[in-house]
């Protein structure tokens, strides 16, 4: 399995209002795509969150295929979306991990 994970640190001024996007608008358009098979959302704790929460987005693949499949044809125009709603008012950064055990 791989796990293709976003972690976002997002404005206090608009966490609420983005969570609620990620969780009905954004997770649910990356999982039609048919590229991963679940996905689970975390808030990071025991960080500094005075100007906003964490939250890391964990996609999950069965294969390398499917993660690739989404990089090649789908990530940009999700990357373009999420920019285009919240400009600069997160910052993400994205790993990508293979399950050993």
């Amino acid at each position: 399995m791989i796990i293709y994970n976003v972690t976002v640190k997002v404005e206090q001024s608009i966490a609420d209002a983005w969570l609620k996007w990620l969780l009905e608008e954004h997770l649910p358009a990356i999982m039609s795509t048919g590229c991963f098979a679940s996905n689970k959302v975390v808030r990071l704790l025991e960080v500094d969150d005075s100007e906003g929460p964490t939250y890391a987005i964990q996609y999950h693949a069965d294969s390398k295929a499917g993660y690739n499949r989404y990089i090649e044809m789908h990530a940009a125009a999700m990357r373009q979306k999420s920019f285009d709603k919240w400009g600069n008012r997160f910052i993400s950064f994205r790993s990508v991990m293979e399950v050993v055990q």
